[in-house]
């Protein structure tokens, strides 16, 4: 069977992401395509716009045909850690054939030319790389830096126009981050994985202007849409999916099979937004404060963050505001905000090194998948080599002391956001042990 991953977060699902998965089966003959995809907490440090049992139905409605986890120790992390944990999922599946994701070149050949810099690190590298460090720049913009010297010094790209992009491949490229580092996690796990990568469709990635050129809108612009209450998403967006045409957006015109029985029991559609974070933030920070506890136990904390933070904790502000507080040349945006919801989550330095001594991915949870996909779910039974997860309570039977400490992570991390859900709009959803796998 022709098997294909995509590691995605849709948060939320839009246009370019449906362009993808149909542009899988079109190009690349896919029988089946398997979703690893974030839980309930994102990569940029965030909560998810729409829980995971949400956006699970949405990927199985409009093309997936199974979605799996990510821990959220991973999930929530850089783009490095993030990547190696959905190729390690796939790779312990034992039937998936390749690995697909969009990127801005739409060209393996640079970004696998800039994954075998990454890995070797020539001096060359090194030296600029520390050079821009000490300058002050942050590590993911002196690691572009020094990326974009060497490719540029290398001869091959100088005299072949076409790839002569490549010297650029990190600067406001997010996509072709994190398909360099899915082609380094397979290249350091010898996977038998192939990657395969479909130029990325719509808006620029950071666009947040709903109405701007350039075809679907981004999820940025979506999230911000939602958050002004510009549109409604499920009725003006997820509803309007399939009457993009090739003028528009580069779809075919073709209904999406049970669209309108998306919003049918499937959880609470309330969004939810970093600022949701405000009041749980300053609650553990004070509490940490009381204890003394060491800030630099959690995950992303190094010393100058940890102190810088700890000076501030009584200038109380929203989420945002924290980060913004804390911002300097040296610390991202996204580092900030990861470093803050690892310590809501409790997610500690410990936890992510057991996780990785686990080869990142204990366990594989099932969210979700298709009725039609019974032959993919029986392979899938006698090839895995790690324990499957479909209903909670059968956590403690099928993994050991250390795997369960991570998927209690997970746990916690879902429990916390339906707390999101409950206080925003007072429903009483099903908690981790009463939640059903969504099946479609």
């Amino acid at each position: 069977m022709r098997i294909i991953g995509v590691i995605a977060e849709y948060n939320p699902f839009h246009g370019g992401h449906l362009y993808q998965l149909r542009e899988i089966r079109r190009r690349y003959g896919a029988q089946y395509i398997v979703i690893a995809m974030s839980g309930d907490f994102v990569q940029r440090g965030e909560p998810a716009i729409y829980d995971k049992y949400v956006r699970t139905a949405i990927a199985l409605h409009t093309g997936a045909d199974l979605v799996l986890e990510l821990p959220v120790c991973f999930a929530t992390a850089g783009a490095e850690d993030f990547a190696a944990a959905g190729v390690s999922l796939f790779d312990h599946l034992g039937i998936v054939n390749g690995l697909c994701f969009g990127s801005e070149t739409g060209d393996l050949a640079p970004l696998a030319e800039a994954a075998d810099i990454l890995l070797s690190e020539p001096s060359a590298f090194q030296d600029i790389l520390k050079n821009c460090l000490r300058s002050g720049d942050s590590y993911p913009k002196a690691q572009s830096q020094a990326l974009a010297a060497v490719l540029a010094a290398e001869p091959t790209m100088v005299s072949d126009p076409e790839r002569s992009m490549s010297t650029d491949l990190l600067s406001d490229a997010p996509n072709n981050i994190l398909g360099i580092e899915y082609l380094k996690a397979l290249r350091r796990r010898g996977s038998h994985i192939t990657p395969l990568t479909i130029r990325r469709a719509g808006q620029d990635y950071h666009e947040t202007d709903l109405f701007a050129a350039g075809g679907f809108p981004s999820a940025a612009a979506l999230r911000k849409a939602i958050f002004s209450g510009e549109i409604d998403y499920f009725h003006d967006v997820i509803s309007d999916l399939s009457q993009y045409s090739p003028a528009t957006g580069g779809l075919p015109s073709r209904n999406i099979s049970g669209i309108g029985d998306l919003t049918s029991g499937i959880g609470d559609l309330t969004p939810i937004f970093p600022e949701d974070l405000t009041g749980i933030l300053n609650a553990k920070l004070l509490a940490l404060s009381e204890n003394h506890a060491d800030l630099t136990d959690f995950a992303d904390f190094p010393p100058e963050l940890a102190s810088r933070l700890a000076r501030r904790i009584l200038d109380f502000a929203s989420f945002q505001g924290r980060v913004e507080q804390l911002k300097t040349k040296s610390f991202t945006y996204a580092r900030i905000s990861r470093a803050l919801l690892h310590l809501i989550l409790g997610i500690t330095r410990d936890d992510v090194a057991l996780a990785k001594k686990l080869n990142y991915t204990p366990y594989v949870r099932i969210l979700g998948f298709r009725r039609s996909s019974a032959p993919l779910l029986t392979d899938l039974k006698h090839s895995c080599d790690l324990p499957l997860i479909t209903k909670t309570a059968d956590a403690r039977t099928c993994l050991d002391t250390d795997g369960l400490k991570i998927f209690e992570k997970d746990l916690f991390a879902s429990h916390l956001y339906q707390s999101l859900l409950f206080a925003k709009s007072g429903k009483r959803m099903p908690n981790e042990y009463t939640k059903s796998v969504i099946v479609i």
